[in-house]
């Protein structure tokens, strides 16, 4: 008894209930980021595709699919089992998943020679190769050649898309700036007939160029319209896809177990590399991660040095009384409004007020469209900025109190200035603290997404901030970031059950990219904790 009363009153119990806690917690967050990855990864294996024998009303009738998911129930006193199957053939029967009942399935086979042929509209066809026409000659229909037309469609579509966003981008580019050009000289009341025919002069070189790209363009698109292929559908019905519109084609029945694992890679590469397609249901998400990391970066660029200037004045500058204490609560308190009412200030601020008197003061030749007063990059980082700012400055003063008062006194009696007592003992010791609050900024800021939807995020951005066109990292455009991929593609989609699978990988890889932006941060604030440690002992 007395043993018990003992850890009662020594608090060994609250010692025993937080480790519980926290164990817990460790096992719902791993088991949670398990289910993530498992529903999400396991999308790209390559699924047999079977076919049923279905009794109906109306006869028998053959279906075609995969496997998507199994549900068991009861309705009126008796259980049910169905599948939702994944026929796929959109363009034919206008939906891509149907339930069917297994009391009413007599049969079931896999056939080998069933194709899957992924399309960049419309979504997959499920069929047997009927014919394959290379060049306009009809070529045997096998499986080989019709890799080679898709192999060779896939590298007209590369060259094409490189000509359109490259060459044909950066000449439009120019020519957009020439425009601009042009007003800013009326404007200015400098347009002179010499300043004018330079432009024209310039104008027609880039049409010139523009034409000459364009003939490139039509060659490449009439030798990609040269080869087809001809399905036959598992009810009789036939297709005709031409091979500009193939993605990938694979016999998922008569793959190995090494062949599933290629495929499986290469469409994990795809969805990290590619760009999407088909309303963001297929392809990749490259340009939302590109997005989700250059704005992450530069709102760390932005907030760290507000926020550590911010608390070196409070904690070293400002006199501790009312006015400083009442300030340190408002920064605790704006750490608890809600992120929508950031959004709100940066649409209203940054960019209608900011934005629009830089477009007042430096850019009026764009007028009426915006340039700067519209949402982009730069105010969705800004906007971020501000709202991840209490979290920087709270643990910047928490590691400036930290350190001994001897420390700077005796950098004061060795002659040096407060500035440089600051600047070159303090701040230093003081960096790890300033780490660790730029990695709570970090793994906030790239998971919020309602401001984003009113500073700067698109569903689908044509262009990427960074590119080949002066001056190369363009602040003022839009931008595609994964939390509103997830949002998009979960409840905005027209097919969501072929998005659900998506929307789990797409939250992996948001969380893989918050921890390895987190390790990163991690890493140099402990090398700064080695550097400094012995001037704390």
């Amino acid at each position: 008894m007395s043993s018990n009363k003992k850890f009662f009153q020594g608090g060994q119990h609250w010692v025993w209930l937080n480790a519980g806690a926290i164990s817990i917690s460790i096992i719902m967050v791993v088991g949670l980021l398990l289910l993530i990855a498992v529903r999400g990864l396991s999308h790209f294996w390559p699924a047999d595709v079977n076919t049923f024998l279905v009794q109906t009303e109306q006869g028998v009738e053959l279906v075609m699919g995969e496997i998507h998911s199994h549900e068991e129930d009861i309705q009126d006193g008796r259980e049910r089992e169905q599948y939702l199957i994944k026929t796929g053939n959109r363009d034919q029967y206008g939906i891509d998943f149907r339930w069917l009942d297994l009391k009413d399935v007599s049969d079931t086979k896999i056939d080998e020679n069933v194709v899957v042929l992924e399309r960049r509209e419309w979504g997959n066809l499920y069929g047997f190769i009927k014919t394959v026409t290379m060049d306009g000659q009809s070529v045997e229909p096998t499986a080989e050649n019709l890799e080679s037309i898709i192999e060779r469609a896939n590298g007209l579509h590369h060259e094409i898309r490189g000509i359109e966003a490259g060459d044909i981008g950066s000449i439009n580019y120019d020519l957009e700036q020439l425009r601009l050009e042009q007003r800013r000289l009326e404007l200015d009341n400098e347009l002179t007939p010499e300043a004018l025919a330079d432009l024209d002069k310039q104008r027609e070189e880039l049409n010139q160029q523009f034409l000459s790209y364009q003939s490139g363009l039509q060659e490449l698109y009439t030798q990609a319209k040269r080869d087809s292929a001809e399905f036959e559908l598992v009810g009789g019905q036939t297709r005709t896809v031409n091979a500009e519109m193939m993605v990938r084609s694979f016999q998922p029945n008569a793959m190995g177990v090494f062949a599933k694992i290629g495929h499986y890679f290469s469409k994990l590469g795809e969805f990290i590399f590619d760009e999407p397609r088909e309303a963001n249901t297929e392809g990749g998400v490259f340009p939302a991660i590109f997005g989700t990391v250059l704005m992450v970066l530069l709102m760390s660029v932005v907030v760290t040095p507000l926020g550590v200037i911010a608390a070196v004045y409070m904690r070293e500058y400002a006199k501790q009384g009312p006015l400083t204490r009442t300030i340190r609560i408002a920064v605790n308190n704006l750490a608890g409004v809600p992120s929508i009412v950031y959004g709100v200030f940066g649409l209203g601020f940054f960019v209608y007020f900011l934005g629009g008197s830089i477009d007042d003061l430096f850019y009026p030749e764009v007028k009426p469209a915006p340039m700067f007063g519209t949402p982009g990059l730069i105010w969705a980082s800004l906007t971020l900025a501000l709202l991840t700012l209490p979290v920087v400055i709270v643990s910047t003063e928490e590691g400036l109190a930290r350190i001994p008062s001897a420390i700077r006194e005796g950098s004061l009696a060795l002659g040096a200035t407060k500035f440089e007592t600051l600047w070159k003992t303090v701040l230093p010791m003081a960096s790890p603290a300033m780490m660790t609050g730029l990695i709570l900024a970090v793994a906030r800021a790239a998971g919020e997404v309602a401001p984003l939807m009113l500073v700067g995020v698109v569903k689908l951005a044509p262009t990427l901030p960074l590119d080949a066109n002066a001056p190369f990292l363009h602040l003022e455009r839009k931008f595609m970031h994964l939390g509103f991929h997830i949002y998009d593609v979960g409840f905005q989609s027209p097919n969501v059950e072929a998005a659900r699978p998506l929307v789990y990988a797409t939250a992996l890889l948001l969380v893989l990219i918050i921890i390895l932006l987190n390790i990163a941060a991690i890493k140099i604030r402990n090398n700064l904790r080695e550097k400094y440690k012995s001037l704390e002992q």
